[in-house]
């Protein structure tokens, strides 16, 4: 009896310091939480109402409320928007004043270092702090307004011409059209869905990329919204891969919604597309961050997606995240086209971007033989802006033979 009571204790003890780690992993979590939303507020705050601008005293209560505020409700929100509930209006509050305070802090950094200049030069006087929080405030509400716009209207056609060598003469001038990162939301968008659809058509494709991150949220919460990607038409193959955002979602969901639509899930194979006796390999790869969602069959496998496929034919590799490259290059894939990167979205992220990616936007060389076209995607993601990082639906026109 003592020494199963000895045993429960053991039990009842390793519980306990189960639990008291799980609480301590939890409150450094929410004490990171904090000093990032610290960090983010206090710059804006200072340069706006705390560096010396000597705005009556209703106006700096008002403003540093404001802060506060946000301050304190804002993880709220996202638990809200972004957690199990999946509540879409919170989540449309959230995401926007996370924008709106990102291009604040980044303004009033720069407005900072200019009021620094400035006072280093004896110029401004005692009017310099306002001058600067108004500026600040000018330029962040025309950039938002801006930005805002750029978010939401359908995406510019941008054109491109790539050299496959190994292409053969039948399939020189196929048409690439690529989707990247549509992320249908919490903000309802089946309007400029159906636009883009609009688009995508108007342009005689070949072959139709999604490359992946379709929406935030599950199949049923955005069917209204990726309903129009049915209606898009192409001659040879429409052709679809996960990205990280599907993981979050129901990533099999989603291949199932996409495949109802009538595309091609390219969850970890290929499909074979001839036109003037010569063929093209369309291999696809789930998003890199698969093999940790705990899905059975979930993971970036390219020896699985090119099994069968004739190693004399040229590659085009779906994958949603440029840093698959390597793989790619290593495989010799001749083209990998990728998303994920918005390009940067909103400018200065596009720097941080970099840390984690070898490509923020655009065509780039990867071996002797490996080409990546990095699109700086269709959507946006969270905060509804684009600053200096427009979207994008492009249309990549292989080419045949050597430059």
């Amino acid at each position: 009896m003592d020494g199963r009571g000895g045993a429960v204790d053991e039990g009842e003890s390793v519980e306990a310091e189960v639990r008291v780690g799980r609480a301590g992993r939890r409150w450094r979590r929410v004490g990171v939480l904090l000093g990032v939303l610290v960090v983010l507020c206090l710059p804006p705050w200072w340069t706006l109402f705390g560096a010396g601008a000597d705005w009556p005293l209703p106006v700096f209560l008002t403003g540093t409320g404001v802060f506060v505020a946000w301050l304190v409700s804002f993880p709220f929100l996202m638990v809200a928007g972004h957690g199990s509930r999946r509540n879409d209006r919170a989540a449309r509050v959230a995401d926007t004043s996370l924008g709106v305070v990102w291009v604040l802090w980044t303004w009033s950094v720069l407005g900072g270092l200019v009021d620094l200049v400035l006072g280093g030069f004896d110029v401004g006087g005692a009017g310099r702090a306002r001058i600067v929080a108004l500026t600040v405030a000018a330029v962040s509400a025309g950039l938002l307004g801006w930005g805002h716009y750029e978010a939401m209207r359908v995406p510019r056609v941008k054109r491109l011409d790539v050299r496959v060598p190994r292409l053969g003469a039948g399939l020189d001038g196929t048409r690439v059209v690529v989707l990247a990162d549509t992320h249908y939301g919490p903000i309802d968008r089946a309007g400029w869905s159906a636009r883009v659809a609009d688009a995508v058509n108007a342009l005689d494709a070949d072959v139709v990329v999604h490359a992946g991150d379709i929406a935030d949220g599950t199949p049923a919460q955005r069917r209204e919204q990726s309903a129009p990607l049915g209606t898009i038409r192409s001659k040879l193959a429409r052709v679809y891969v996960t990205g990280n955002h599907e993981y979050g979602g129901e990533a099999q969901g989603w291949l199932d919604r996409m495949a109802d639509l009538g595309w091609e899930a390219l969850h970890n194979r290929h499909v074979v597309v001839k036109r003037g006796g010569d063929a093209l390999v369309l291999a696809g790869v789930d998003d890199v961050t698969a093999g940790s969602s705990g899905l059975a069959g979930h993971s970036a496998d390219l020896t699985g997606a090119l099994e069968g496929a004739d190693p004399a034919l040229p590659v085009l590799l779906v994958a949603h995240q440029p840093k698959y490259v390597p793989q790619a290059a290593a495989a010799g894939i001749d083209l990998q086209i990728s998303g994920h990167t918005h390009g940067g979205q909103i400018w200065p992220f596009n720097f941080l971007v970099r840390i984690d990616q070898p490509v923020v936007h655009g065509l780039s060389r990867h071996g002797e033989r490996t080409q990546l076209y990095t699109s700086r995607g269709t959507g946006f993601w969270g905060p509804p802006f684009r600053v200096f990082a427009p979207s994008e639906i492009t249309v990549l026109t292989l080419r045949s033979g050597a430059a």
